[in-house]
């Protein structure tokens, strides 16, 4: 099957949250939560280092649109279901179809961390992945130094496959950094 014919729900579920695609018109809740976070994110993400107008976060949102409905890039929004409060950002990047390979990233509205929102939308794409897509490998990717975002992984039960010294550049592209690989494998692949 062409990887642009297939399917993906509109929400996924799971206790506390629901998952959804990102959509033209999510602008507005994901600045808010970009500005009410913005010294958390600086430190991780290049996407926090400048300055970003309500109509810039937007547009990127709707260019993710463009990446979902083509099926290369699957940015998902977190939601809690009691409010419909927006909580974060998580997807399935880099994808490989050929493989069924997927990398999950994340970031979460500081304003409701260490309260396992981030981690429980990470567990559920995780096996949305594997289940729904059949997926090889999935892999979480991080800054050795982000200790908060390598406790996911290590809950989820990922395993740590090794630390690429020297892979990327810090979020302010002013030094080098080292980079975590935890990934989890389909059972046909491991053996």
């Amino acid at each position: 099957m062409k990887a642009i014919l297939t399917e993906f729900p509109e929400r996924i579920e799971t206790a506390r949250l629901y998952l959804r695609p990102a959509m033209p018109g999510d602008g507005k809740v994901v600045h808010d939560a970009i500005m009410a976070s913005i010294k958390e994110l600086k430190q991780w993400l290049p996407f926090a280092q400048n300055e970003q107008s309500e109509e810039d976060v937007e547009a990127g949102i709707r260019r993710s649109y463009a990446q979902f409905i083509s099926r290369e890039d699957f940015r998902i929004h977190i939601y809690k279901k009691e409010d419909n409060t927006f909580v974060g950002s998580t997807g399935l990047h880099r994808i490989d179809w050929d493989v069924r390979k997927f990398e999950i990233g994340y970031w979460g509205d500081s304003r409701y961390q260490k309260n396992g929102y981030i981690t429980e939308a990470a567990e559920s794409l995780t096996k949305f992945a594997f289940e729904h897509f059949q997926a090889n490998r999935v892999e979480i990717r991080c800054d050795l130094r982000n200790i908060n975002s390598s406790k996911i992984p290590e809950r989820l039960g990922y395993k740590l496959e090794g630390i690429l010294a020297n892979d990327s550049l810090s979020a302010d592209g002013k030094e080098l950094r080292d980079t975590c690989v935890y990934a989890k494998v389909s059972k046909a692949a491991s053996t």
